[in-house]
């Protein structure tokens, strides 16, 4: 339902052994592998998310569907803590691995201290021609 959670460590390793093979039985989308599915969940809203979005973008996938990233202690009690998170759905890493490589090239930096000065030219003409 998340994508991600941020939990222990321990919790997110028995949390893989239960998740994995639930996500390898939504690759076929069968009756009886939805009933069973449904039977560990008990959520349909889960169930039909599974089924219908997450077993298309990992159906190439042999396995390893979660990955476990350690973050550090807690202040509390000082439990390892952890996040772990579906391997396709990882969209700020993504966003933020693509914004350094922008930010990083002097084309970039040009073309976006050119682009106000154009708009605002053109901005500019519109009203005089009205």
């Amino acid at each position: 339902k998340h994508k991600r959670i941020t939990t222990t460590v321990a919790k997110a390793k028995a949390l893989k052994k239960f998740v994995e093979p639930l996500i390898t039985k939504s690759k076929d989308d069968t009756t009886n592998s939805r009933r069973v599915v449904f039977s560990n969940l008990q959520d349909k809203i889960a169930v039909t998310e599974l089924f219908k979005e997450i077993s298309v973008k990992v159906a190439d996938r042999p396995g390893g569907y979660t990955r476990i990233i350690k973050t550090g202690h807690r202040l509390g009690d000082n439990a390892e803590m952890c996040f772990i998170e579906l391997v396709d759905y990882d969209e700020n890493m993504a966003k933020t691995a693509t914004a350094k490589k922008t930010t990083r090239t002097r084309r970039s930096k040009k073309s976006a201290a050119e682009a106000p000065a154009a708009e605002a030219a053109t901005t500019e003409e519109a009203p005089k021609a009205e």
